[in-house]
């Protein structure tokens, strides 16, 4: 498992069904480290031998690349692949002691690599320019999609070999040239520099590597040589494609040249070329990550959206997963949840305590009127006296945080305007509800979990005999549900984020028992109760159903008992990345005991 900002990504890697072919000396078919991952399309391409060598090089380049992973032993890069041993020394050239490949041979095995599915071709090989029918081998195993890893050469000159770098030009972006460093990451004093094939070359440790094998055992014998740093590269080849099928060989090519780690001056240069190797980081998404079935981009690190107040730290705890896409279309299985934040909760008595918030009140005939203001430009002026009006300097301190006004149209029918206000207040007050004020905790019937900005509203109430019945309608836009900053961060801005409400509301009064039941519907256009999330997902809005029961009685004429019950049913508009089963239930609850004129006859106290 990798770890990144987002949170984690999951592939798994080990090679498996990946055929490495290793044109070489052949292979020791005894050696345990190869059990049971020996393609039965290897074979003497050079001959009629078996692929059992008369020198070792070949097994050797064979451990690095792909030596099991058994508790004995060494363990390769592709631990689990399938190798291709295509035997290609000239018949008599090993044993004379020094192994020799014809043209021809190396042609055959290409030939033989391309037609039986593999994936990567080992050349630990080098010397002089290629023929024409090796550069032509090259092009046919780059149009069938193989990726081709040549060693540097071991002649510690400041080229690379003719032979990879005669490759390399004609592999049509497929072939990668392999350098050789120490373990402490300098180069080899032995290995070929990168010269002016520096864009293709890619250093691997090729000194000191362990270890050699003595009739199927190890021993503590090691050798040395770029012919062992290619095989480590064509094993990482190897891990890539298997664990990214979507890869092709010139993407595979390009993914470890571009990360592999500086070495050297500054970025490409003629001693270490691109750099040397980093698995890890090739395996880590690179690019802009963007959810898999869309093109919005999601950067690594970023925040990938708000929970509402309702929603706690569910965002966080819950496992959110979902399947992420970099620039080269790998996926990786992701963890939303470290990218979710949580909605601050709303300091309602810390900012009714700071500021000095005012009510105003004022009836005339069937019009009532009243207004809350901040007045914190007038802290020494004491508290408000006079008429309900504002005059000029009045106005240049204060700021009218809410208002409403209510009207009786006829004597069954009543109206009611709010601004900043919801139309929960409204409906209350034409149906004539009485209920204690709190700074710390709202009324479930005003309350969906979520702030709410901007708000206006309108409610209408008819009396029919004993039952009321209201109309009512509000807009808001959802309040502090996103980053503040939205610029280039994958997040709309905060306009359009509206929130529409309808509702339908009976009462009826039993005595001194009254009695309400609320139906609304609540329309978001980019939230979900509240909560933003990343244009990625493609959330387009949600819609609630609440519905609302509230009772309260008056057992003496200067009590009340009151108690109140919402349940909430919200379902995100289908779309983008969000499907059916994303749905929310929630509810609130609250139970009321106040007494009035407890010391003097207009004070009150109450418990919620």
């Amino acid at each position: 498992m990798l770890h990144g900002a987002i949170g984690a990504w999951q592939v798994g890697a080990t090679g498996r069904n990946i055929t490495i072919a290793i044109i070489d000396t052949g292979l020791d078919t005894t050696n345990p480290e190869f059990a049971g991952r020996i393609s039965a399309a290897s074979a003497d391409v050079a001959g009629s031998r078996s692929i059992i060598p008369e020198n070792p090089h070949g097994t050797h380049v064979a451990l690095v690349a792909a030596a099991a992973r058994n508790n004995i032993g060494v363990v390769g890069i592709a631990y689990e692949a399938t190798i291709m041993a295509l035997r290609a020394d000239a018949p008599g050239s090993c044993a004379a002691g020094s192994c020799g490949f014809a043209s021809t041979a190396v042609v055959a095995g290409f030939n033989q690599a391309i037609a039986n599915g593999a994936k990567v071709i080992n050349l630990s090989m080098g010397g002089s320019a290629p023929s024409n029918s090796e550069r032509t081998a090259v092009v046919n195993a780059a149009n069938a999609g193989i990726v081709v890893v040549v060693a540097a050469g071991n002649a510690g000159t400041s080229q690379a070999d003719p032979f990879g770098a005669g490759l390399r030009a004609a592999g049509n972006g497929n072939v990668i040239i392999a350098g050789s460093v120490s373990s402490t990451g300098l180069i080899s004093s032995f290995s070929n520099r990168a010269g002016t094939e520096a864009n293709w070359y890619l250093a691997a440790v090729g000194q000191s590597v362990c270890c050699t094998y003595s009739n199927g055992t190890p021993t503590t014998s090691t050798f040395s040589g770029t012919s062992f740093s290619a095989p480590q590269i064509a094993g990482a080849v190897a891990l890539l494609r298997q664990a990214f099928p979507n890869l092709t060989a010139a993407q595979t090519v390009n993914l470890l040249l571009t990360t592999a780690r500086d070495a050297g001056a500054a970025g490409i240069d003629a001693i270490y070329g691109r750099g040397i190797m980093d698995i890890t980081n090739a395996f880590a998404p690179q690019g802009t990550l963007s959810l898999a079935g869309t093109s919005a981009p999601l950067q690594q690190g970023s925040t990938t959206g708000t929970t509402s107040t309702a929603m706690g730290d569910a965002g966080r705890v819950a496992p959110l997963s979902a399947v992420m896409l970099d620039s080269y279309s790998r996926a990786y299985r992701i963890q939303l949840g470290g990218g979710l934040q949580s909605a601050p909760d709303d300091p309602r008595l810390g900012q009714t305590l700071l500021n000095p918030i005012e009510s105003l009140a004022g009836e005339a005939g069937s019009i009532s009127l009243g207004f809350s203001f901040d007045r914190r430009g007038r802290r020494a002026a004491g508290p408000w006296q006079g008429k309900l009006r504002l005059g000029r300097a009045d106005a240049e301190v204060s700021r009218v945080l809410a208002g409403r006004i209510a009207a009786r149209l006829a004597p069954d029918t009543n109206i009611a305007f709010g601004f900043a206000q919801g139309a929960d207040g409204l409906i209350a007050q034409v149906q004539g509800h009485s209920e204690p004020a709190f700074f710390v905790v709202r009324s479930p019937a005003d309350d969906f979990g979520f702030s709410r900005a901007a708000e206006n509203s309108v409610a209408l109430r008819q009396q029919f005999g004993r039952l009321g019945l209201t109309l009512s309608g509000a807009r808001a836009r959802v309040a502090g549900s996103g980053p503040t900053a939205y610029a280039g961060n994958g997040f709309q801005s905060r306009s359009g984020q509206e929130v529409t409400r309808f509702s339908v509301s009976a009462d009826r009064q039993f005595g001194e028992l009254a009695t309400a039941l609320t139906a609304s519907w609540l329309a978001e256009s980019r939230t979900m109760l509240g909560a933003r999330l990343h244009d990625a997902f493609g959330l387009r809005g949600a819609d609630s159903l609440f519905i609302d029961a509230r009772a309260a009685w008056r057992p003496a004429p200067d009590w009340q008992l009151a108690a109140a019950w919402r349940q909430g049913f919200t379902r995100a508009r289908l779309g983008g990345q969000i499907s059916n089963g994303s749905r929310l239930t929630s509810n609130a609850w609250s139970l009321d005991v106040e007494r009035r004129s407890l010391f003097a006859p207009d004070d009150s106290i109450a418990l919620r």
